[in-house]
């Protein structure tokens, strides 16, 4: 399997390049750390502690806790490579779980894996790793990077489309990924494990993590409650004309779109299409009503050409959800950061709090968060 490295990486001799490689416990990155060291790089694993310890010693499918040190550990034995143990459990709790449960009290669906790379990751990590003497920070990521014709670095989709990752990666902050480094992105799952099986690897067999790390078997309401004591707050579901359908045992157990577990009776499917948190109201409509062909988001980011978006927007694809596919679109900047963006087609379920990622091919151009609108 051959690592998928920018040229900037391939001109230097392995021998005298230190990559740090952010160890999970999981297949990707520990085969990531295993094919560097084989290579003949200076590899350094980096494992991150990020909740609580003991709790996750024998959950399975997590991830940066408990079970997966331990394999992450053993990895970094077994391929002869250091390997430390970073404690940023205060730190996590503080910019990822604590943004994850605000972000559902005020009506909106948190990507808390976004925050993760911004705060911690790609911020606090990145700078172990220059502490470190590293010439890269090296992820498990199915993503790619590239040199630029202008030097700078470019993010790409992974070669694999159904296990592409590049969505969760569009705020990166530009200097960060310069130093960034994705060996699996022209490679799939399937690659990857034959890989793990070859090298050795105890963890080749070792499930994919399935939920938030944090979040125990999909149980976010518990996480929210935890947080946030009292966030179970009753109020209205109402229709979009402020007719009172039913009740409501708390805004955070709801997200547009959804359709379950609202309670009424009605001759057509209802289908929340706005949460109103500042009311404590549930707002819900007919299918039609989850169709959005504009939307706006804020705290751009910017990938593409140049240092900020065109004054006249750019025409490009855009995905409004992980899973969802492209949508054409055109994207015009507001300035203060925030962006609008005109949908060629109608989507529906556009949920405020969740990003929308800019694509020119295959090309991750930089995205924003969705606000309500």
């Amino acid at each position: 399997m051959k690592l998928d490295l920018p040229a900037s990486a391939r001109a230097k001799s392995p021998a005298r390049t230190r990559v740090v490689v952010a160890m999970s416990g999981g297949v990707d990155s520990s085969v990531t750390a295993a094919l560097l060291k084989e290579a003949g790089y200076d590899v350094v694993g980096v494992t991150l502690q990020l909740y609580d310890h003991a709790v996750a010693i024998d959950r399975p499918g997590t991830c940066c806790a408990g079970r997966d040190i331990h394999d992450a550990r053993r990895v970094a034995e077994a391929i002869g490579i250091p390997h430390y143990v970073l404690d940023f459990e205060q730190r996590f709790k503080q910019e990822v779980m604590e943004v994850f449960a605000d972000t559902y009290m005020r009506g909106e669906t948190p990507i808390p894996c976004v925050h993760c790379n911004d705060t911690i990751k790609f911020a606090d990590l990145l700078e172990r790793a220059r502490d470190l003497g590293a010439d890269a920070l090296v992820t498990g990521h199915y993503a790619r990077r590239v040199d630029g014709p202008d030097g700078r670095a470019q993010l790409l989709r992974g070669a694999d489309h159904g296990r592409d990752q590049s969505y969760f990666l569009f705020s990166t902050p530009r200097d960060a990924l310069d130093m960034l480094w994705f060996p699996l992105g022209a490679s799939s799952k399937d690659e990857t494990r034959a890989e793990a099986g070859r090298l050795g690897l105890a963890i080749a067999a070792k499930p994919d993590s399935q939920d938030i790390c944090f979040v125990p078997e999909g149980k976010y309401l518990d996480v929210v409650e935890t947080l946030r004591p009292g966030a179970l707050v009753p109020g209205d579901i109402v229709d979009r004309a402020g007719r009172v359908l039913g009740r409501h045992d708390g805004v955070v157990k709801y997200t547009v779109g959804q359709r379950r577990g609202l309670g009424i009776a009605a001759p057509e499917p209802l289908y929340v299409v706005e949460i109103d948190a500042a009311a404590n109201r549930v707002v819900v409509g007919g299918k039609a009503d989850l169709l959005s062909h504009a939307l706006t988001i804020r705290d751009v980011n910017w990938l593409g050409d140049g240092v900020a978006m065109p004054e006249g927007g750019v025409d490009c694809s855009v995905k409004l959800r992980s899973l969802s596919a492209m949508v054409p679109a055109h994207v015009t900047p507001l300035g203060d950061g925030r962006a609008a963006v005109r949908l060629k087609d109608p989507f529906s379920a556009v949920a405020p709090g969740q990003a929308c990622v800019l694509f020119e091919g295959e090309r991750v151009l930089g995205g924003g968060w969705i606000v309500k609108t």
